[in-house]
């Protein structure tokens, strides 16, 4: 187990135990969450350059929305 300081500025901190943010438990799924993000950006980027080698059309706002809905639909609540 490692021991993280950080210092918050006071408000902050404040509003963030209120809200339980500061237990173990939620910093762990926020930091996980976080890292969870950054790989799936990173994947993302990583075959940008496939895509527009491949002669892909963009998406339009509309496909991306749709895409993304029906991914968190397949996904389920909460998750």
């Amino acid at each position: 187990m490692t021991t993280v300081h950080i210092e918050l500025p006071d408000t902050t901190a404040l509003a963030a135990s209120a809200a339980g943010l500061l237990t173990p438990q939620a910093l762990e799924r926020l930091l996980n969450e976080a890292l969870r993000k950054r790989e799936v950006a990173n994947s993302l980027l990583s075959i940008a350059g496939q895509v527009a080698a491949a002669g892909i059309a963009p998406m339009s706002m509309e496909e991306i929305n749709a895409e993304v809905k029906a991914a968190r639909a397949e996904r389920g609540p909460l998750n």
